[in-house]
């Protein structure tokens, strides 16, 4: 049950509670063009009875046979639902004893069927019974269905008068857009971020806020429940949803959510097929992809390890992937063009030669921008292409038989130890990281800026890092998901991963953290920073860890960013950097999150050190690099 990519079909169901056959309901919901059904697995009438009453010996099968459909199409066509009877937290003993037995029953049936997915209703905020028997049922069997948690977005009327006279707990002054997210947020905490419980959100006729949507788009939502009650009628008489409505089914598709239609028509002169073929017509008519966007696909919350050009030899295909960017050679090629119209004046053009050295030369592409930026220019120049990949040099070596010409010098070698027979007008390089300094730019260029003239120009000549908290579940289980056998078990917690961000809610707006300048004048040169970043929170929610990012001026005003506020429209060299936290830690609205970030450097590594210490304490993060470091 794997929702169509941009171009294809929205993965629909439909959700029925009377169900006389199976086989001909299937029959008529797929003519209608649903995927799926979401259908009871017992009859919601027939309320067994486990430990006492008549019930208890009636004789016979507890639900229809399994023979009814293939065991492909119990697969794959039908979404199990919980009998809505079921209290599992119910105040009244014999109600939650038989509510216990009932549940267990009817997960161990599924498990049977095979069913790709079970329905189970969150109604109240107490749930921790149900959390305790979802989880042992998960650790002690071998299926592997999902638990779809249903929940609505908003408490509906009937639901919170219920909820008032039955449960305490939530007497609390909420805030309506608070609370059936907090049944949620507790559930899964109870659950231990199980991955098999996700989330079914129904969503009704009024919206939460805003932010309060944010907060929900960074769950995992693998359902999106739409009753046709929140249907409007159009002027040809058929269902269409709000603008509201349309906004938040957009960024769903975004997440690849599956969705599912509920109730009955309400639009009785046109079919049923109707309310599809308009998520149909959303889907067709939604904003295309961006080109970053359509270069990320497939990467979406995807962990790597940030590369260590530095320490490793990087392979042919990674400089391929980088060489296609459309934006960043031609924002490198605009300031290496600005900066020789300002150190040659138009007089001097035929005499003055600028002396370039492009610091990490790979397989090319900066050399070529920068012989593009002379000629649009009308400047002369002469090139030193320095590398230390002993494989890239031959490309190199090629281009510069083929294409170059004696205009370009290649050199071998790491330009920290580099001898340069003259000094240089301008270096160039390419050594930002997803954190800007993360592939050690600062200790690289501060080891080459001894061949650069007293006026000698850097591109770029400043860096800073940003960092934003977010909170994401799907990141903190692909996080944990990371434990390896013979490291310490917490050690996938201490590192921070290259990602895709896609879902995930941003807290707050990303602050500076760390800036480099060069050429680095100081007399006494150290790239170890403490930064202390304070962010407040206008949310309920839960802290996962950072985001971080970079932006840089490359020359005057030629800048490259990932920043989300000001991206460099169309560049996909960089994603964002993730760094990860052991604990989530619940944030209340009006909290202030504090973290201090450290960078470390004991002369033959650098690596990253972060905490927590607002509104609660966490531990160091990666002390004394213990988890990981960037090698030198």
């Amino acid at each position: 049950m794997k929702m169509a990519t941009h171009s294809g079909r929205v993965s629909s169901g439909r959700d029925l509670n009377c169900i006389p056959d199976v086989g001909d309901v299937l029959t008529v919901v797929a003519k209608q063009g649903f995927d799926f059904l979401c259908m009871p697995i017992f009859h919601p009438r027939f309320k067994r009875e486990f430990c006492d009453g008549p019930a208890m010996f009636r004789p016979g099968a507890q639900t229809r046979s399994d023979l009814l459909l293939s065991g492909r199409d119990w697969n794959t066509l039908i979404v199990g639902k919980m009998s809505p009877w079921i209290q599992t937290d119910s105040k009244k003993k014999k109600v939650r004893q038989n509510s216990e037995a009932a549940l267990n029953q009817e997960l161990n049936f599924t498990a049977y069927l095979g069913l790709p997915a079970f329905l189970i209703p969150l109604t109240q905020a107490d749930n921790s019974n149900l959390a305790r028997l979802l989880t042992n049922h998960i650790f002690t069997g071998h299926n592997s269905s999902m638990f779809w948690m249903r929940v609505p977005l908003l408490a509906t009327e009937d639901l919170r008068d219920d909820i008032i006279e039955n449960d305490p707990i939530d007497k609390q002054e909420d805030e309506e857009d608070e609370r059936t997210w907090l049944w949620w947020h507790n559930f899964r905490t109870l659950c231990d971020y199980n991955k098999r419980i996700v989330l079914a959100i129904e969503i009704g006729q009024d919206l939460p806020s805003e932010s309060a949507i944010d907060r929900w788009l960074g769950e995992p939502i693998k359902a999106a429940i739409l009753p046709t009650n929140i249907f409007l009628t159009n002027k040809k008489g058929f269902p269409v949803l709000s603008k509201a409505h349309q906004r938040l089914i957009f960024r769903l598709y975004k997440l690849e959510v599956q969705f599912v239609i509920t109730g009955t028509n309400h639009h009785p002169e046109k079919e049923f097929r109707t309310y599809l073929q308009y998520l149909e017509y959303l889907n067709q008519n939604r904003p295309p992809p961006n080109s970053y966007e359509l270069f990320a696909k497939g990467y979406e919350d995807y962990l790597q390890s940030p590369l260590q050009p530095l320490m490793d030899n990087l392979e042919s295909q990674t400089y391929e992937v980088f060489e296609k960017d459309p934006v960043k050679y031609s924002q490198y090629q605009q300031a290496i063009y600005r900066c020789l119209l300002e150190r040659v004046p138009e007089d001097e053009k035929d005499k003055n030669t600028q002396v370039l050295m492009v610091l990490g030369a790979g397989r090319g592409p900066l050399v070529n921008a920068s012989l593009r930026a002379a000629k649009q220019a009308n400047r002369r120049i002469k090139i030193y292409a320095v590398e230390k990949n002993t494989n890239a040099i031959i490309t190199l070596e090629n281009w510069k038989y083929e294409e170059w010409g004696d205009q370009v010098t290649v050199v071998s070698g790491d330009m920290r130890e580099w001898k340069a027979p003259e000094k240089g007008d301008i270096i160039v390089s390419e050594l930002l990281g997803s954190f800007g300094d993360n592939e050690l730019s600062p200790e690289c260029l501060d080891g080459a800026q001894r061949f650069l003239k007293e006026d000698g120009v850097s591109i770029p000549c400043q860096y800073t890092s940003y960092l934003a908290p977010i909170s994401s579940s799907k990141l903190y289980n692909e996080v944990r998901g990371c434990r390896e056998k013979d490291r310490d078990p917490e050690a996938q917690f201490e590192m921070p991963y290259v990602v895709r961000l896609h879902n995930f809610h941003e807290l707050a707006e990303p602050q500076a953290c760390f800036t480099f300048v060069h050429p680095n004048r100081d007399s006494v040169i150290n790239n170890n920073r403490y930064r202390i970043l304070e962010f407040g929170v206008d949310v309920n929610t839960v802290l996962h860890g950072f985001a971080g990012y970079f932006e840089t001026i490359l020359y005057g005003d030629v800048i490259l960013s990932i920043k989300p506020e000001n991206h460099s429209p169309g560049m996909f060299s960089w994603f964002p950097i993730l760094f990860p936290i052991k604990q989530p830690i619940p944030l209340k609205k009006g909290d202030t999150i504090c973290v201090r970030f450290w960078r470390c450097n004991n002369g033959k590594k650098v690596w990253y050190e972060w905490a927590i210490t607002s509104p609660s304490c966490s531990a160091i993060h990666n002390p004394t690099g213990r988890s990981y470091t960037i090698g030198l």
